[in-house]
């Protein structure tokens, strides 16, 4: 259940039939890919019509809808309202969460970034420098917001003092729209079979936004697009064509160490959102996070692996 069906030629329908996703055009079936392997669907293509069918039968295996603007972006997400066979119990759990505990939590989550920033810094050959100092100067609930001034050192080390992370602008912030809506994808789906209420986030907060809390949960994980979509520029990729579609889909299955091994992406994020439904259980406030790939491995991110 981990293919991510991308669906970006206009006109076309979107059905169900016997276990399948059905892909047509002006009535030809064009493809279909069993319903059971599907994570999710995202659609940024122009005139895409469904079937009331396919829609249920998505919800029913936890898949997500993913609909995304012209630039790559996610504008909407429909996911299953029931996941989990203790959702209720789970759901009150998470609402009633203290703020120290999420603050610890979203700490946590911050310096495994801001760490995960640094390798891929490395990873491409720039510097790194007072990454690891930022790191220490985290504190509960991120109230000098390091996260952002580690950004601020971060995107001109990596793409060039003249990049601005802009979603609305093409090339390198294109790419990074694409990949970013896949994580963000995941990490919905993996919070839903956790029981947790996507809604309701530890740090990310908004009455118009349904999915604050995968907004949390990908931070880890944002580094990994990054470091795919630097490793394309470097090779000359900078629009969401076919090949680079193919190495942000792959990330998915992208190994990240543990402490069991390594573990894909898929599954490091599911761990993640099983622990953090834990820690609002009181079972423990300690989420599992991944360890940092090698420089070797983050250069290489999205590339099918034979």
């Amino acid at each position: 259940m981990n293919r991510i069906v991308d669906v970006s030629t206009d006109g076309q329908h979107l059905s169900a039939e016997r276990g399948h996703l059905i892909v047509a055009a002006a009535g030809t079936e064009m493809g279909r890919v069993p319903l059971d392997d599907i994570a999710a669907v995202i659609v940024h293509a122009h005139g895409t019509t469904y079937s009331n069918n396919l829609m249920v039968a998505l919800a029913e295996r936890g898949a997500l809808l993913v609909i995304c603007a012209a630039n790559h972006s996610p504008v909407a997400v429909m996911s299953p309202i029931a996941g989990h066979h203790a959702q209720t119990a789970s759901m009150i759990l998470q609402a009633d969460a203290a703020k120290p505990l999420k603050k610890r939590l979203w700490q946590q989550i911050v310096v495994l970034k801001i760490r995960m920033q640094a390798a891929v810094l490395v990873a491409f050959g720039a510097s790194s420098e007072g990454f690891q100092i930022l790191t220490r100067q985290v504190r509960s609930g991120d109230p000098d917001n390091i996260e952002a001034q580690a950004a601020r050192r971060y995107w001109p080390r990596l793409f060039g003092d003249d990049f601005r992370r802009d979603r609305d602008a093409p090339g390198e912030n294109a790419l990074l729209n694409y990949g970013y809506a896949i994580m963000r994808s995941i990490c919905a789906r993996a919070i839903v079979a956790a029981g947790l209420n996507p809604s309701l986030g530890i740090h990310h907060h908004n009455r118009q936004n349904a999915f604050a809390l995968a907004d949390d949960l990908i931070e880890p994980f944002r580094p990994v697009v990054d470091a795919c979509v630097a490793a394309m520029v470097r090779d000359g990729i900078r629009e969401v064509e076919k090949e680079a579609k193919q190495r942000l889909t792959n990330l998915v299955v992208f190994d990240l160490p543990g402490p069991k091994g390594a573990s894909p992406v898929h599954v490091c994020v599911g761990r993640l959102a099983q622990s953090l439904a834990r820690s609002f259980s009181g079972d423990s406030s300690q989420l599992v996070l991944p360890g940092i790939p090698d420089s070797l491995q983050l250069a290489s991110a999205g590339r099918r692996q034979e």
